[in-house]
């Protein structure tokens, strides 16, 4: 049976692997917990559109661990910072997806039931 940690202790989110030292700042990898491909792919295609980035990767380390680890190599760039700014961009990106996807069902909707009501008319 697996360790179930008790219910009022509280696993980080996002956890950095140690530097050895400041000069690789550039390269590292951060375990984010909870997470699967959903996050993990996204996040490699907004770091991979960074030209502050050299490398990005992820994997999932085994099936049945809920973390994955992403690896982050920059052009000089702290690693942590090309990290944040990743997330803020995938942000408004999933921020613009959804306002679009909410305009245009609203869109549809309004346009359906003037189909809808036309049909009845001609009826």
């Amino acid at each position: 049976m697996a360790d179930v940690p008790p219910a009022n202790s509280k696993q980080p989110v996002l956890e950095v692997l140690e530097m050895k030292s400041e000069s690789e700042e550039s390269f590292q990898t951060f375990i984010l917990h909870d997470e699967d491909h959903t996050l993990g792919n996204a996040l490699k295609f907004i770091l991979n559109k960074s030209p502050d980035v050299a490398f990005v990767g992820y994997s999932i380390t085994h099936p049945s661990e809920n973390k994955i680890n992403l690896r982050i190599q920059t052009t000089g760039k702290p690693a942590v910072e090309v990290l944040k700014q990743g997330f803020k961009d995938l942000k408004q990106m999933c921020a613009h997806m959804l306002t679009t996807f909410e305009s245009s069902a609203k869109y549809y909707k309004e346009n359906q039931q003037d189909d809808e009501v036309m049909m009845e008319q001609s009826s």
